[in-house]
């Protein structure tokens, strides 16, 4: 069993960062594979970003590369994900997902989520 608790939202002008962290319990954390979803009011969940166990593969969604960036420090059981140049649209409920296979792109279909953490970006 893996708990997963995001932390780090808040209220950002347009243009600011924000970094967001998940910390993960258990001790088989470094066995998963990680990831970071958003959920806008009224819309589903859609992928944000992922890295591999080892942290050595990376993979972001169009509306996010270059301004996102996911991390993890499997020894302290804690995954990241920096935002710079935050966007309106950016803002959305943040939610990080474990998976021991690799993280698939609907949300429900992963192994763990947690409970998310708001991220608003005013204009």
């Amino acid at each position: 069993q893996v708990q997963l608790v995001e932390s780090g939202g808040g209220l950002v002008q347009a243009g600011g960062s924000l970094r967001l962290s998940c910390a993960a319990s258990g001790r088989t954390f470094s066995s998963y594979a990680m990831g970071w979803f958003r959920q806008a009011p009224g819309k589903e969940p859609e992928f944000v970003t992922a890295i591999t166990w080892s942290g050595g593969n990376t993979n972001y969604a169009d509306s996010v590369k270059g301004r996102f960036t996911i991390s993890r420090d499997n020894a302290k059981n804690t995954v990241y994900l920096q935002m710079n140049s935050l966007k309106p649209e950016d803002t959305a409920v943040y939610y990080c997902a474990a998976d021991r296979s690799g993280i698939t792109a609907i949300m429900d279909l992963n192994d763990y989520w947690g409970q998310g953490t708001q991220v608003t970006v005013s204009s």
